[in-house]
């Protein structure tokens, strides 16, 4: 089967350290679980035939199951091919403006709330998805005046793909969503990053805080205690050196180019923690 690629530009996706991550993931393992998919850019690469992918992001995950399916996926292709003749600034705001109507959204067809996730995501400043407190997108315009949204013959990969394997597709907690783990199956853990300044952590209307980090490193102990493979990425930062100083921690550099302020984006310490 062809390689799918991811189908958003996510911040902190991980294509430009995928090698390093392939080279750190157990040889064999039995189901594959990503409770922070994001763009799955692991997720894809490794092409597991079982799988649980998960995200907080209702509307990320909302994509997911659309491409799962036939007729949605050329529903959402359709959309997606009207949005680029009638992407401008005033269009944007438009599409961007859904949700603050929240009976009217909820009731949206699925392909049309995927299609507006992706366009949002190629149209906005910079591959931001960011939420305020009441769970709108409020990311500016990225003033592109042509746009491609998307590759027809990766999202009908990643239809064909999905649609061949036993895949499970949640929107809910990370701890929740790898309750099902068992020995030998692989966890990869890939949470919004800690950080010693503040940072981004809008992907959600709660956010990803420091006691968020200490519950994710319990539910690292208890899958490694299970004989579950488990592998997870961060920034190095003190508290995720203290939080998994019993676990294999492999120091990398990486770059990052997804921040709103200029100066934060370029050359990161990160860290890929195993328990095996």
């Amino acid at each position: 089967m062809t390689k799918c690629k991811p189908f958003v530009k996510w911040a902190g996706g991980k294509r430009q350290i995928l090698e390093k991550l392939l080279e750190s993931a157990p040889d064999k393992f039995n189901k594959y679980y990503e409770p922070f998919i994001g763009g799955g850019a692991l997720f894809f690469e490794l092409c597991p035939k079982s799988a649980v992918i998960n995200d907080y992001n209702s509307e990320l995950m909302n994509v997911y199951m659309v491409l799962l399916n036939k007729d949605k996926f050329n529903n959402l292709c359709n959309t997606l091919d009207e949005f680029e003749k009638k992407h401008d600034e005033n269009f944007y705001y438009s599409i961007r403006n859904l949700d603050r109507n929240k009976v009217t959204f909820e009731t949206m067809p699925d392909y049309y709330r995927a299609a507006r996730t992706i366009y949002m995501n190629k149209a906005g400043f910079n591959g931001l998805y960011r939420v305020n407190a009441k769970n709108e997108f409020n990311v500016p315009f990225g003033k592109k005046v042509k746009l491609n949204t998307y590759e027809r013959d990766n999202l009908k990969n990643i239809h064909d793909y999905l649609s061949s394997i036993d895949i499970e597709i949640l929107s809910e907690d990370f701890e929740s969503s790898v309750k099902s783990a068992n020995r030998n199956d692989f966890i990869y853990f890939d949470p919004p990053y800690d950080t010693d300044k503040d940072g981004f952590i809008g992907y959600t209307q709660n956010g990803f805080g420091k006691d968020e980090q200490r519950r994710l490193a319990e539910v690292y102990k208890n899958l490694a205690d299970k004989g579950c493979y488990v592998m997870l990425s961060n920034h190095n930062t003190a508290l995720i050196q203290e939080l998994y100083a019993a676990f294999n921690i492999r120091v990398i550099t990486a770059r990052r180019n997804i921040n709103s302020v200029g100066t934060k984006r370029g050359p990161v310490e990160e860290v890929i923690i195993t328990n095996y």
